[in-house]
């Protein structure tokens, strides 16, 4: 049964940082493509970052400079740095891997930046 759960979320201040952490089971972690995904009040839900096996990293225009992936294969876990939080970044936070055609996706966790 392959498990994703996010962590480190929270309130945090504009210009402050946190960092997520989606630990996952039940596959094997190291050949997969992680996603973070987000989703603001009242809009879709959309792609942040983006980290595959061979070590390539990509990210929404909106948070490149800002936000990092990362990947511990040891601890199956995957990260997102996040730097320089501003409000626009409020949302909840989800990650998600996809096996075959089957999509996997974490319980989701809230981030709210302050002004």
């Amino acid at each position: 049964q392959v498990q994703l759960v996010e962590s480190g979320g929270g309130l945090v201040q504009a210009g402050g940082s946190l960092t997520l952490s989606c630990a996952v089971s039940g596959t094997i972690f190291s050949i997969r493509t992680m996603d973070w995904y987000r989703q603001a009040p009242g809009k879709q839900r959309e792609l942040v970052a983006a980290s595959t096996s061979g070590g390539s990293t990509n990210y929404a225009d909106s948070v490149k400079g800002r936000f990092t992936i990362s990947r511990d294969n040891a601890k199956n876990t995957v990260y997102l740095q996040m730097n320089s939080l501003n409000v626009e970044d409020t949302a909840v936070y989800y990650c998600k891997l996809l096996i075959s055609s089957s999509e996997y996706w974490g319980q989701g966790i809230q981030v709210t930046v302050s002004s």
